[in-house]
């Protein structure tokens, strides 16, 4: 099990074990702390978490910012990597491609997904798709995230 995964089963098994996760993945990247992360699920080929609507993440009209949602996407596409990966792979992203059909006007749960087989193909491109919720149910952002995953060096 990957260290990701074994930190998620561990920390949410304890009281606010899900926010002290969120607070240790966000210190891997710290530029994932800038979105405040709260992860909801995770498991292999599945990460959730919500990204709060706050000032800090606004845009002009007061809705949070494509980017704070791009960057919660990647968070949840990270930890989804991490916990998918096979321990003879490596993986990077290598492009993101995203539609922002509606406003962000509250928070967002962003989810990203997998097909298990992608990740044992020889094929070393793996796509995620990503998507953005508003607390209503309607897409606010929605996309994937293309991955290299190729076998690690022999050391």
């Amino acid at each position: 099990m990957s260290q990701v995964l074994t930190l998620w089963k561990k920390t949410t098994a304890l009281p606010l074990g899900k926010q002290l996760f969120s607070f240790a993945f966000s210190q891997k990247a710290p530029y994932f702390a800038t979105v405040r992360p709260r992860f909801v699920e995770l498991r292999p080929n599945y990460a959730e978490l919500v990204v709060p609507k706050r000032r800090a993440v606004h845009n002009h009209i007061k809705t949070l910012h494509v980017i704070a949602l791009c960057n919660g996407l990647e968070a949840a596409m990270g930890a989804l990597a991490e916990s998918t990966c096979p321990p003879d792979k490596r993986w990077i992203p290598k492009g993101m491609e995203v539609a922002y059909p509606a406003k962000a006007s509250s928070d967002i749960t962003c989810i990203a997904e997998t097909d298990p087989a992608a990740w044992t193909s020889d094929n070393p491109d793996v796509r995620v798709s990503v998507k953005g919720v508003r607390d209503d149910g309607t897409v606010v952002i929605e996309g994937e995230i293309r991955l290299w995953v190729t076998p690690k060096p022999q050391r």
